[in-house]
């Protein structure tokens, strides 16, 4: 059960703060007396979200520039105080087979999903470190500890959040700073649209993700999983000999789910943001 008395009145920063995972997960801290800050790239969805929530605090920020970073957290704790919780959301999915990915693109994610991490926790860091205080949680996937094709760059980045978190998590141990990676699995947001998820497990809903970040922040911990039956399952084919988790995943439809059978028209605006076009 949620104890609002371990949320009320902490400084909690999401980036991609706009839409999906972040706002929910705002929205759910908010209602548990967290004073909230979200920042995003696309400055006029992350103000209508803002406004229409009631925020304490709401701007443009891009994660892949560190002076529009550090600037947001500056503004953060003039207004609001020191930063409790940094919660590193911002990310995109681009979809393809990678021979037909242009370097801009892989550029892109590796510069929002990794780069705006890295920075991130850095800046964070610098902060929290002489108070001795502090947690950083940071979104990564479950496709952080498989292989998707069609996801082959993404998955690549989640790979890299995993291991970046967990490193800082035994590099400043004792430190009083916290870090935790959360794990989705696919989830019904903008960012899922036209991609149907393996055979046998539902997507996630934001909200349950949000769920499981308060529960994060409330009792911090390294990782957490979502949904708990696609993390059992991601982390039993995990141990299971190379052949045998691929069949599984082949099984599961996964060599084809964010290839031949995504819905190019559903997916078609998400893909242009994504992309930058």
């Amino acid at each position: 059960m949620t104890d609002p008395a371990k949320i009320r009145g902490k400084v909690v920063v999401i980036t991609g703060g706009a839409r999906g995972i972040g706002l929910a997960t705002a929205t759910a801290l908010q209602a548990l007396g967290a004073k909230i800050a979200i920042g995003d790239v696309d400055e006029t969805t992350v103000k209508e979200s803002g406004v229409a929530r009631g925020f304490e605090l709401y701007g443009k920020l891009d994660v892949t520039d560190p002076n529009s970073f550090e600037s947001f957290l500056d503004e953060v704790e003039r207004t609001l105080g020191p930063i409790d919780v940094l919660i590193n959301n911002a990310g995109i999915m681009p979809t393809g087979k990678l021979v037909d990915e242009p370097d801009r693109i892989t550029r892109r994610i590796l510069d929002i999903n990794v780069y705006g991490v890295i920075l991130g926790s850095k800046l964070a860091l610098a902060r929290m470190l002489p108070r001795r205080s502090g947690h950083i949680v940071n979104i990564a996937s479950l496709a952080g500890e498989t292989h998707i094709p069609g996801l082959a760059t993404y998955n690549a980045s989640k790979h890299a959040v995993l291991g970046f978190t967990d490193t800082l998590r035994e590099e400043y141990r004792d430190t009083g700073v916290r870090f935790s990676s959360v794990l989705p699995t696919l989830t019904n947001t903008e960012l899922g649209s036209g991609v149907s998820g393996p055979k046998l497990l539902r997507s996630a809903e934001p909200e349950e993700i949000a769920d499981a970040i308060v529960g994060l922040i409330e009792s911090p911990r390294s990782k957490v999983r979502v949904t708990a039956v696609a993390g059992i399952i991601s982390q039993v084919v995990g141990l299971l000999p190379e052949a045998v988790g691929d069949r599984i995943g082949r099984a599961l439809g996964s060599s084809h789910a964010f290839l031949d059978d995504v819905d190019a028209e559903k997916r078609k605006a998400y893909e242009e943001r994504a992309r930058g076009a």
